[in-house]
C-alpha cells in the first residue's frame, strides 16, 4: 500500500481519519487497512456509508478455541468459501473490501526445467488504488480480548497471470463496491459473478529481486526491476541408436 490516506480515502468512498505511511512489503499477521460497511452515513456527508478500520492479516474463525493450533487462513478461495465453515458466516455478514497498491506473486517451476524461483510485483497498469475482495471475523478469547482478522478472496488466474501462478487475488470494481459490502441484501450467492478473475489486461507483472521475501526489507528498492535470465537449455543427450549401435 504505496498511495496517500487522500487517494485511497476517494477511491474507497471512506473517510480516513488518520495517515498511515507507505507500505512496501505487508507480511501475513501485520495489519491491513479495510473497509466495511458502516452503521448508518454521517449528516451532511457525500461519502457512502463506509468505515476504515485495521484487521490482522491472517482470518481466525470465532469459533477457533486456541489460534496457535489453527492454520494461518491469509486467503480464501471464492469458489469454496460459500460453503466452508471457515468462512461461511463472514461470507455471509462481514465482506469487506482491502485497499492495495499491487501484490507479489512467486512463480516457482518445476525442479526438472533448471528455473529458479522468481518474485514479481503485479500492479494495475493504469496505477491507482485497487480493492481486493475479503472477509472479516472477530475473535474472542476466553479472557474476553477481541481481534479482528482478515483474509483475502482469490480466484483462477487469468491467461495473464497463469504463467506465473494459477490463483490470483479478487479484486472488486469501484462499480460494484456497494453489492459487495451490503451484506444486509445482498445473499453470498447473489455476489459470486464478482468474484470472478479480472480482464487480461488489467495487470502488470515486474520481475522484482528476492530481497521481498525477507519481512525485515521494506524500502521502496524492493520494486525496482530486475533482468530474468532466460534458463540453460539441458544439454543434448546422445542417442544410444548412433553410429554401430544401429547394428544391433
Amino acid at each position: 500500500m504505496t498511495s496517500t490516506p487522500e487517494y485511497v480515502g476517494e477511491a474507497l468512498g471512506v473517510l480516513l481519519s488518520e495517515g498511515f505511511p507507505a507500505r512496501y512489503n505487508i507480511a501475513p499477521t501485520q495489519p491491513i487497512l479495510v473497509v466495511i460497511s458502516g452503521d448508518r452515513q454521517e449528516r451532511g456527508s457525500n461519502l457512502p456509508d463506509r468505515r476504515a478500520l485495521l484487521v490482522r492479516w491472517g482470518f481466525t474463525p470465532a469459533w477457533v478455541k486456541d489460534p496457535k493450533e489453527f492454520p494461518l487462513l491469509i486467503n480464501a478461495r471464492a469458489e469454496t468459501a460459500i460453503g466452508k465453515a471457515s468462512f461461511r458466516a463472514a461470507m455471509r455478514h462481514r465482506r469487506i473490501l482491502i485497499p492495495a497498491s499491487g501484490f507479489y506473486e512467486w512463480r516457482r517451476p518445476s525442479k526438472e526445467s533448471g528455473e529458479t524461483s522468481q518474485p514479481y510485483w503485479i500492479r494495475p497498469r493504469d496505477g491507482g488504488v485497487i480493492a481486493f475482495a475479503g472477509l472479516m471475523e472477530t475473535w474472542a478469547s476466553a479472557d474476553g480480548s477481541e481481534v479482528d482478522t482478515g483474509a483475502i478472496l482469490t480466484t483462477a488466474a487469468n491467461k495473464t497471470m497463469r504463467s506465473i501462478h494459477d490463483r490470483m487475488p479478487v479484486v472488486i470494481k469501484p462499480e460494484d463496491f456497494a453489492r459487495w459490502l451490503d451484506c444486509k441484501t445482498q445473499e453470498p450467492r447473489e455476489v459470486l459473478d464478482l468474484m470472478a478473475p479480472v480482464q487480461e489486461d488489467f495487470f502488470e507483472a515486474i520481475p522484482v529481486s528476492d530481497r521481498v521475501n525477507k519481512v525485515a526489507n521494506m524500502g521502496l528498492d524492493l520494486q525496482e526491476p530486475v533482468t530474468v535470465e532466460a534458463p540453460a537449455k539441458p544439454s543434448k543427450k546422445s542417442d544410444p541408436g548412433d553410429g554401430q549401435l544401429n547394428l544391433f
